[in-house]
């Protein structure tokens, strides 16, 4: 009997992690392997950031924490985006999460219904057709070859649209190929996107930093569209922080609202489910210390009572 749900059968296994897989088997037999599948960086996170986790479960920054995230934590994005990019954003339309995939996922989760089309230009990371799977929305895939620099022209995104279209996901610098939109080539997206108000732009912008020809531009930039963009962000690849899961998203507050509420009923559901979990574990050990009652272990039935 298949217990799984539909949409969960829809989904295909990560590419990503098969290759990266791959790549360890071939080097355990020996092969001399260059992985580039999973995106590690190849340095440590920086000693600072390290002595001030330290000092944070020093000072107790142990319990359930805001769902938006802590908010010395959203107004420093905020100082970011605005010394960084040039970006005014309030603490308010940040919502910081587990890595830059979850904030992808959970925008497209709360924007996206059956049959809504997602553009995506190709090549793209595989994660971005299986999340909008899971929404139940539709992938609409713009080819860019080598010959246009791995980046998708006006023309192509505006034959692209349809009545369905919902959402780009446009990933500068992007993941995989390196390649890097200019603030024309975006302006040039800009243009048509103007002429679609209900499309929402969901800007993959992890690689800022990891890009070798320039100044990163932001589509977010442009006043015109950003009240309708998304952008993503986090410090995995930046600062080599890829195991702690750390991630935002920056968006109008209409949209940063729904991201909090969704993401309160998911932690909602995850707590319920880790609360009937701690119930049955302690409802066990209650029932193994009974079956042996000592004057020794008193003391512990007393305590998990």
């Amino acid at each position: 009997m298949n217990q799984l749900s539909d949409r969960l059968n829809s989904l295909s296994p990560s590419e990503t992690l098969a290759m990266s897989q791959k790549s360890s088997e071939l080097k355990a037999q020996g092969i001399d392997v260059i992985n580039l599948s999973v995106g590690e960086p190849d340095f440590f996170t920086p000693d600072h950031i390290k002595a001030a986790a330290k000092k944070a479960i020093d000072d107790n920054f142990s319990f359930y924490s805001p769902v938006p995230g802590y908010m010395p934590l959203r107004k420093a994005i905020a100082a970011k985006l605005k010394n960084e990019n040039g970006l005014d954003y309030k603490p308010e339309q940040i919502v910081c999460s587990n890595g830059a995939k979850q904030s992808v996922c959970n925008t497209l989760l709360c924007i996206i219904g059956p049959e809504d089309e997602v553009i995506i230009p190709a090549p793209y990371w595989v994660s971005y057709i299986e999340m909008v799977k899971l929404a139940e929305g539709k992938s609409v895939i713009i080819p860019a070859g080598l010959e246009q620099n791995f980046k998708i022209t006006p023309a192509q995104l505006e034959a692209a649209i349809t009545p369905k279209t919902k959402a780009i996901i446009l990933c500068s610098p992007s993941n995989p190929t390196g390649s890097v939109y200019s603030k024309e080539e975006l302006k040039g997206l800009v243009d048509v996107l103007v002429k679609y108000p209900n499309i929402i732009v969901i800007a993959d912008e992890i690689y800022e930093h990891i890009n070798y020809i320039g100044k990163h531009e932001s589509i977010a930039q442009f006043p015109e569209i950003k009240e309708r963009v998304a952008l993503i962000n986090g410090v995995s690849k930046a600062y080599a922080m890829t195991g702690w899961r750390l991630g935002f998203v920056a968006a109008p507050e209409w949209l940063a609202k729904l991201a909090i509420s969704f993401k309160d009923n998911i932690l909602q559901v995850h707590l319920q489910l880790l609360k009937k979990q701690q119930k049955l574990h302690l409802q066990e050990i209650r029932h193994q210390l009974k079956r042996c009652v000592k004057p020794s272990n008193v003391v512990a039935i007393l305590l998990l009572n």
